[in-house]
């Protein structure tokens, strides 16, 4: 028996409202490129990214007693079961970090697949999640690269990676009741309003001076001096311009920007055009595969002059001056590129277009938008 056009076309719209719609996985996308480099390969066995029981299911089996997670992993990995069980049998470490922009992803999609699924194991588990993150701010407001970890840098109050931009991003839309939030009870949403003044104060408070007038943000800074500082031996105390592309995105983003807010985003776009880099091109080129421990390099970089190439930032720009450098794992500044190591330069972003769009585009229309 057929059925009629009209009843036809309403069962097919309850069988696709019916069917559970992926969630974003961009948020990961950063881990995932890190385990594929440290793992040296790409082709293994995944979950479908409909799979949405499946991805949550190894998220909450990846998540710590703590409530945290360990960077580094792909959610949508097949684990064998010699993994699982070494998983479990580290379920109370307490290497949980917020580098590589982990955690808040994790949380975001366990609180999506719940208003998916009902499973209250996702519910519960985007809890202890976010309760683990409340723990982590320090009183400055800042969050550290690890917690708890108190072994060299992880306790730094970081920028790096786009941790405290992110995390108060998040905290933003649960204060607000945003989905997938919605479900979250008033004590944590007011957790998190308190959470997002309070980083929002320290994003002011630790914009850089130079000469009185406000630059950007180092990519770390010591968590009780609050002085700008290293992490990795390459990375040195520095003003990091990708990193803070994201601090003024984030500004930008506020409703009702504060006259404190705005004179900060204003002072770092004009950093921003004062610092990039003209008729210099960056150029990647294949090259001899080489096995490093934390990638596989089959490409290398150059710089090359060219009056016609469009506007450039080094990653790392001096405290006092503003002016460019690099380094190497040996801690030692060096002003070329050249003069890095293949490992670092093929592994690591010296050089981008990271203000590009900011001034350019984004800039421009929060400029528009505050005068209208």
């Amino acid at each position: 028996m057929k059925l009629p056009v009209v009843a036809a076309f309403f069962f097919a719209v309850v069988s696709v409202t019916q069917a559970a719609p992926p969630l974003p996985l961009d948020g990961f996308s950063d881990c995932i490129h890190h385990w594929r480099n440290a793992n040296h390969k790409t082709d293994y066995p995944r979950l479908s990214e409909n799979d949405v029981r499946g991805i949550a299911d190894n998220i909450l089996f990846y998540q710590r007693a703590n409530g945290g997670w360990r960077e580094n992993e792909d959610p949508l990995r097949i684990l064998s079961d010699a993994e699982k069980t070494q998983i479990v049998a580290d379920r109370a470490k307490t290497d949980t970090s917020f580098d590589n922009r982990n955690t808040w992803p994790q949380i975001e999609y366990l609180a999506g697949a719940y208003g998916l699924t009902g499973d209250t194991r996702y519910r519960d588990a985007a809890f202890r999640g976010l309760d683990f993150t409340f723990a982590a701010q320090h009183a400055s407001g800042g969050f550290p690269h690890s917690f708890p970890s108190q072994d060299g840098y992880r306790p730094y109050l970081t920028f790096a990676d786009d941790v405290l931009p992110d995390l108060l991003r998040t905290f933003r839309k649960i204060a607000s009741g945003q989905k997938p939030f919605d479900f979250i009870d008033e004590a944590r949403r007011q957790r998190a309003a308190e959470a997002f003044a309070r980083g929002d104060a320290c994003i002011l408070r630790l914009q850089i001076r130079q000469n009185g007038a406000p630059t950007v943000w180092a990519g770390q800074y010591h968590h009780l001096t609050l002085e700008p500082s290293g992490a990795r031996a390459f990375e040195l105390p520095a003003l990091v311009s990708r990193e803070s592309v994201a601090v003024v995105r984030y500004l930008m983003s506020i409703e009702n920007p504060s006259p404190e807010i705005i004179t900060a985003v204003e002072g770092a776009a004009a950093w921003f055009a004062r610092v990039q880099l003209s008729g210099l091109r960056l150029e990647t080129f294949d090259a001899d595969p080489v096995k490093y421990t934390w990638h596989t390099s089959t490409t290398d970089r150059r710089t090359v002059p060219d009056p016609a190439a469009p506007p450039l930032w080094a990653r790392f720009y001096d405290l006092e001056t503003s002016q460019p450098f690099l380094a190497n794992r040996d801690g030692q500044r060096v002003q070329t590129l050249a003069e890095v190591q293949r490992e670092r330069r093929s592994g690591y972003d010296w050089y981008g277009t990271w203000p590009a769009d900011l001034l350019s585009i984004d800039y421009p229309a929060w400029k528009a938008r505050l005068t209208n």
